[in-house]
């Protein structure tokens, strides 16, 4: 039987910008760059995925 399954999905998105819309993901907030990386990498590790940077003020957060 084959193993069937999501492997690739977005888990969270890390942003500054507070008019980004909700997307399905959570969505989380950040008042400046330096609490963005922080929030972004603590995501990352307790959801054991990887940050990828969006270059708009957007971090995502997948697992590969």
């Amino acid at each position: 039987m084959e193993n069937v399954g999501v492997k690739e999905v977005i888990l969270a998105v890390v942003t500054l910008d507070g008019k980004q819309p909700a997307s399905g993901v959570p969505v989380f907030y950040a008042k400046d760059e330096e609490e963005r990386n922080k929030i972004a990498l603590h995501l990352a590790k307790i959801l054991s995925g990887m940050v990828h940077d969006l270059e708009n003020g957007s971090y995502i957060i997948v697992r590969h």
